[in-house]
């Protein structure tokens, strides 16, 4: 068969003029973005607000509630336990941002603004051990051993918080985390009943910075919800003595 150039056009006009029926006999539409109507637009926008409104109210409260007590470790005041959250580990030891929190523990340790420091972090594997890595670098610092006190089991900040009240019987406390996480911190330990305050260590904004931010807009509607229906931790488990001891060894010198 020979080849015809008009034979072949034919051809594709054919095809073309049944991918239109096909399609609804007419070229593609492209869906509307923006609707027709004054009243259909409206509604989108409101709509739109509603939802900013929802996605926001989380951050604005824990503003509320933890802005005020917001301190540097100069004005922080003086409470019997500082509580210091994890932040992961770097080859078996605190990452660079525990490792600020930490320094800063140790500072209002030496200041006396604390006599016990509780540390809380992940150890769910024999291969994890943030509480242990906190320690060891707390008394490389300064701060004696029998001071310290480990929550093996604080596996988020709510969890720790409630820990912090139920098994060790903190009442009052100053929290030491990073400022984008601080303010979260605050109000979650408020809610589960512990009188904090909390200092903010700074930190050099870096791409884990600016990832911490963000995801504190995120985690501020999980803390919401937290305080709101009071959930236990993922592991409660029976009182532990170890934050009432070390109170009373540091009494008694």
């Amino acid at each position: 068969m020979r080849f015809s150039w008009g034979s072949a056009w034919g051809a594709w006009g054919k095809a073309r003029g049944r991918a239109q029926r096909w399609a609804g006999g007419g070229r593609l539409k492209r869906p509307r973005l923006i609707p027709r109507t004054r009243r259909a637009q409206r509604r989108t926008v409101q709509a739109l607000m509603l939802t900013a409104v929802f996605a926001l109210a989380p951050a604005t409260w824990l503003h509320a509630v933890a802005d005020s007590r917001v301190r540097t470790t100069a004005d922080a005041p003086a409470r019997d336990v500082v509580v210091v959250f994890g932040a992961g580990l770097w080859r078996g030891g605190p990452s660079p941002y525990l490792a600020n929190r930490l320094d800063t523990a140790a500072e209002l340790y030496r200041a006396g603004k604390a006599k016990v420091v509780l540390v809380t972090g992940d150890n769910s594997r024999t291969e994890y051990d943030e509480p242990d890595a906190m320690r060891a670098y707390l008394v490389a610092h300064g701060v004696p051993d029998k001071r310290i006190v480990s929550d093996f089991a604080g596996f988020d900040t709510w969890d720790s918080c409630v820990r912090a009240k139920k098994i060790f019987g903190v009442d009052r406390a100053v929290l030491v985390s990073q400022g984008f996480h601080i303010r979260r911190a605050i109000g979650l330990c408020r809610a589960a009943g512990v009188d904090a305050y909390g200092v903010g260590v700074d930190a050099r904004r870096d791409a884990t910075w600016y990832y911490g931010g963000v995801r504190e807009i995120l985690a501020a509607g999980k803390a919401a919800l937290d305080a709101a229906t009071e959930p236990d931790p993922q592991f409660l488990g029976r009182q532990e003595p170890g934050v009432a001891e070390a109170l009373a060894e540091a009494s008694a010198r």
